[in-house]
């Protein structure tokens, strides 16, 4: 039976040479069959060209993000946030601080640099809680609020677990967390967080079938005690000028039953709200909207498009003879889950204009002192908050930043479902990798530090309360040889300045504004066909 057993050994010898070669002629094949697909399509002008081989310029696109993030871009220069910024931001959230040595990297020298002017007495801390009361003449339910606080962003946008982790961690902290125009969740109440509750153009969650605010569901879910204020949105600093978009990706059923909206292609906002079209329609809306809640804090967030914008709106409000608690100041710098390259390039006043010119224009129409203003815009640092201050704010908030303390990486994938750590996503898979007690103990503990950051800088300064920062305290470089205050830089109108004599260009603004529409200012326009 020997000559059996060898023919069997030389089978398995024949088949084991065979094995390479028949991979090799599969492999062949394969590659052949992708070159005559790559010759004949017409979609990719490199493949007809570079058959097989310039697929190698796809795959070295798609990974060109991150091994750029991870290997080849400096500490300062990461967009939209550099990577000093993220790694300040992981070791507060880690509870393990932000102190770097051997002095500044930054270069100070740098045209828009901007400095805080510390006291010759420094405080040793402060004691006055880092807090501010939200709530104008007419507001029967104040609210006190951290000066630091999570923006605006949506379920739908944000998975339910970085939902849930931000309600915790705002629960924990004690400051508020925004809903973003998504809507008013199940998830923003799960661990009695105080909460924002936006209404954009949509009305989510509190929405008719034909798109209008739907007064008895709004004011049922306006008295839950853990809404603590309503918000208004107009507009957006990353898109002003166009609703809120939600990719097809991100629609799923139970998003579609909170908003009302159909699944399977992407969903946008109105531009505009159904409820109003003028200035006084507006001030109208915010006085009906606070007595269904029971008189909480209402207000609106916008970003500015121009000054007559704000003053025709402070026009309105003292023809009406109320108005907002409070306002929210949106810069063109802030975030979004998707929008065009062009509106979040293009479009919009960055925070500090915008900023400006809210807070100025209340303090000249003598409406300053009842009407809070809140800032929003890549506030990562206790110097952000300070310098926001001193712009005007009364509170900041925070979207970004605080998603990065619940664990994003910036990998700018929002508008896709793919997020990878699950902040950003409403796939399953991908959001069971947020543990919601984790983060929200790390969302806790970023804020907390740079809250605190905030006082210790307040404290260099010399100043135990916000009320008391001024714009000489903030100092810009504005050439190689020069710098200047804010208090030098920027024009500060006085308490009632334009309801006497306004002078400048302020009183052009004020002219052209008016109480019964938002249409665009005429002046400098020319006939054209």
């Amino acid at each position: 039976m020997g000559w059996v057993k060898n023919l069997r050994d030389e089978k398995v010898r024949t088949t084991t040479m065979q094995l390479p070669q028949k991979i090799a002629a599969v492999a062949a094949a394969a590659t052949a069959g992708l070159a005559a697909r790559d010759l004949t399509q017409k979609k990719h002008s490199i493949l007809r060209n570079y058959p097989v081989a310039g697929h190698l310029r796809y795959a070295m696109e798609t990974i060109r993000p991150e091994i750029r993030q991870y290997f080849i871009e400096g500490d300062g220069e990461g967009r939209p946030f550099d990577r000093t910024t993220r790694s300040m931001i992981y070791q507060r959230a880690k509870g393990l601080g932000s102190a770097t040595a051997f002095g500044t990297e930054s270069d100070m020298d740098k045209f828009g640099y901007e400095t805080l002017a510390h006291s010759a007495f420094p405080l040793d801390h402060i004691d006055i809680p880092f807090r501010a009361t939200i709530g104008g003449p007419d507001c029967k339910k104040p609210y006190d609020i951290s000066r630091y606080n999570i923006s605006d962003m949506s379920f739908g946008a944000l998975s339910a677990n970085a939902v849930m982790a931000m309600n915790k961690g705002a629960a924990l902290g004690g400051f508020a967390q925004s809903t973003g125009e998504g809507g008013l969740t199940q998830y923003h109440l799960r661990y009695g967080g105080d909460v924002i509750w936006q209404l954009g153009s949509g009305y989510f969650s509190a929405r008719t079938k034909d798109g209008h605010l739907d007064r008895g569901l709004f004011k049922e879910k306006s008295q839950i005690d853990n809404v603590k204020m309503i918000t208004i949105k107009i507009s957006q600093g990353a898109k002003p000028g166009i609703g809120g978009e939600l990719p097809a990706s991100k629609i799923s059923a139970e998003i579609a039953e909170i908003r009302g909206v159909p699944r399977g292609q992407d969903y946008i906002s109105p531009a505009s709200h159904k409820e109003f079209s003028t200035p006084t329609e507006l001030i109208e809306f915010i006085a009906e909207l606070r007595e269904l809640s029971g008189g909480k804090p209402i207000g609106f967030k916008l970003c500015v498009g121009n000054h007559t914008d704000i003053l025709a709106i402070c026009k309105a409000i003292l023809a009406v003879g109320t108005g907002p608690d409070y306002i929210i100041v949106d810069g063109a710098e802030g975030g979004t889950g998707a929008a065009p390259v062009e509106f979040e390039d293009r479009v919009g006043m960055r925070l500090t204009d915008g900023l400006m010119a809210v807070h100025n224009a209340l303090v000249g129409t003598g409406l300053r002192d009842k009407i809070a203003l809140g800032a929003s815009g890549k506030i990562t640092g206790g110097n952000d908050i300070v310098r926001r201050l001193i712009q005007g704010a009364d509170i900041t908030l925070a979207a970004r930043p605080m998603m990065m303390a619940a664990g994003c990486i910036q990998a700018r994938v929002c508008n896709t479902g793919k997020c990878p750590v699950g902040v950003a996503t409403q796939s399953q898979w991908r959001q069971r990798a947020l543990d919601v007690d984790e983060k929200a103990i790390r969302v806790r503990n970023y804020h907390d530090a740079t809250a605190k950051e905030a006082e210790n800088l307040m404290a260099a300064m010399g100043v135990d309360h916000p009320s008391k920062l001024a714009p000489h305290m903030l100092r810009k470089v504005i050439s190689a040889t020069e710098t200047k205050t804010y208090l030098d830089l920027f024009t500060w109108l006085s308490d009632g300045e334009l309801l006497e004599e306004p002078k400048g260009v302020w009183a052009e603004y004020w002219k052209q504004a008016s109480a019964d529409n938002f249409e665009p200012s005429t002046r400098g326009t020319r006939t054209r066909i």
